[in-house]
């Protein structure tokens, strides 16, 4: 049996101050809707609240679709200010059982709202008994609007060697839920891409793979793309510093990209350290249209295609 690691040195509380602030203002609408193909409803609510209520909700609820403004439901109202924004689709990601379940439940409720289900890599160290939350998982993937299992890989960043042996175990099990559910792949990769690769290439990818939050080079990019993988942009694209991303963007056929919030991180310039929401894809698609010379309707075309073909309709 693996071992549990210990917490992160920066708490879940730091990281909620962090954040909590004034959410941007809304930057202008896109001229045709899109998704936001990987996004944290329940971690927004509970770390940073919502535009125009930023206090923080102590835990993240869900009512019924049919819930209005006046309700006071925050994930309702989420989803209200992203679809004036031209963002009519989300994609709610799990990180661990509890979120992953609540995912689940969040996409039932909603007709927007679509959910992935894992555990992060980063977490899956630190659990006492790997195998159970395991097949906790597996269990939730078999649901009508659990369309992905993600976000699942490998972090070498945060990581260290003592649980890349569970992480990569994890990963391993993740891909394997994958393929018995026929269900989209979300991968989080971070300092890892050539591990990344041979573990797919070891396991055989699913049909369906996603690079959540590309952070790769052109190299790195071309070896996913030839494979077939989908590269999901964040608001990290529109970071000055982030010329690579763009290039890699900018060879990324517009059927192999998809955009995203990643919220409430990553929030895309001008206003990175204030929180994420899925109303500011417009700033992220933007930035995309600029840095693959795709018309912002073609582009904004395409990521809905690719996000119905990878997800299956809402």
């Amino acid at each position: 049996m693996l071992t549990a690691m210990t917490e992160p040195t920066e708490s879940r509380r730091q990281r909620a101050a962090r954040r909590a602030g004034e959410f941007p203002p809304a930057p202008e609408p896109l001229p045709l809707p899109v998704l936001d193909s990987h996004t944290h409803l329940d971690i927004i609510v509970t770390e940073s609240g919502v535009p125009g209520a930023p206090q923080p909700a102590t835990e993240p609820t869900t009512a019924p679709p049919d819930a209005g403004p006046a309700s006071g439901d925050p994930v309702h109202l989420l989803i209200e200010v992203a679809a004036a924004a031209g963002v009519d689709r989300l994609v709610q990601v799990g990180t661990d059982v509890g979120s992953s379940r609540w995912g689940a439940e969040a996409a039932d409720r909603y007709p927007a709202v679509l959910a992935t289900v894992a555990l992060h890599p980063n977490d899956a160290p630190r659990l006492a008994d790997l195998d159970a939350a395991l097949r906790e998982i597996e269990a939730l993937a078999g649901r009508d609007r659990v369309r992905g299992i993600g976000e699942t890989g490998l972090d070498h960043f945060r990581t260290g060697d003592e649980g890349r042996a569970a992480q990569e175990e994890s990963f391993r099990a993740h891909i394997a839920i994958a393929k018995r559910h026929h269900k989209a792949l979300v991968i989080h990769d971070r300092d890892a891409h050539a591990d990344v690769l041979r573990v797919l290439d070891s396991e055989g990818a699913p049909e369906t793979v996603v690079l959540h939050c590309f952070s790769g080079d052109e190299e790195f990019a071309a070896e996913c793309v030839r494979r077939g993988y989908v590269l999901s942009f964040a608001g990290t694209v529109t970071f000055g510093n982030a010329a690579g991303l763009r290039a890699a963007a900018k060879l990324t056929p517009l059927d192999q990209l998809l955009v995203e919030t990643d919220a409430p991180y990553l929030t895309p310039t001008p206003y990175r350290g204030r929180p994420n929401a899925s109303y500011l894809i417009p700033l992220t698609v933007r930035t995309l249209a600029e840095a693959t010379g795709a018309d912002l309707d073609e582009l904004c075309a395409a990521i809905s295609a690719t996000g119905e073909r990878i997800f299956g309709p809402w």
